[in-house]
């Protein structure tokens, strides 16, 4: 049996620390995807928009989801990479990415960041992607619990994002 998803909720909150919202989101079938502006640094709304304008653009003809959507990842690092060593106002700027294709049979991912995917199957709730932050790394080598990580002072500090580096990957498949 194939079930494809069709309904999808969005909605985006600024939290109980920041003013303004960096988040921007994309949902066209069969792609869906959450940027969230990397927090603290420049320009994080424009480095959020500036993925969802690529995944806008459609995925690459002829290949496959899972390489489509790296493919489209390394175009989203290298102009945001782009626009924040080219602009001293924009230094700095970043932004997560968590992107799946839901296609007939199978679901590719593209996550970079600490914007997660789930599934929610038989009532249960599954992450399904890693965060890529300090206290995600810690609960992986087991010296945080999950509930230590809610807490730690340190918990919003990631450790990959989209633009501060020149390169970036990251994604997998399920079927």
């Amino acid at each position: 049996m194939i079930i494809r998803a069709v309904d999808f909720v969005q909605l985006t909150d600024t939290g109980r620390e920041r003013r303004s919202n960096e988040d921007n989101a994309f949902a066209r079938a069969p792609l869906f995807a959450v940027a969230d502006g990397m927090g603290g640094a420049r320009a994080g709304e424009v480095a959020s928009a500036e993925v969802v304008k690529i995944l806008d653009a459609g995925m690459p003809d002829g290949v496959p989801p899972e390489s489509g959507l790296a493919e489209l990842t390394r175009e989203a690092n290298h102009r945001i990479h782009q626009m924040a060593t080219s602009d001293p106002d924009r230094a700095g700027m970043g932004t997560t990415l968590t992107a799946a294709y839901v296609g007939n049979d199978e679901v590719a991912f593209a996550h970079v960041g600490d914007s997660r995917a789930y599934r929610f199957r038989d009532g249960k709730l599954e992450q399904l992607t890693n965060d890529h932050s300090l206290v995600g790394e810690l609960v992986r080598r087991g010296k945080l619990t999950e509930e230590q990580a809610e807490e730690h002072p340190q918990r919003s500090v990631i450790t990959r994002a989209l633009g501060p580096e020149a390169a970036v990957g990251g994604q997998h498949r399920l079927h």
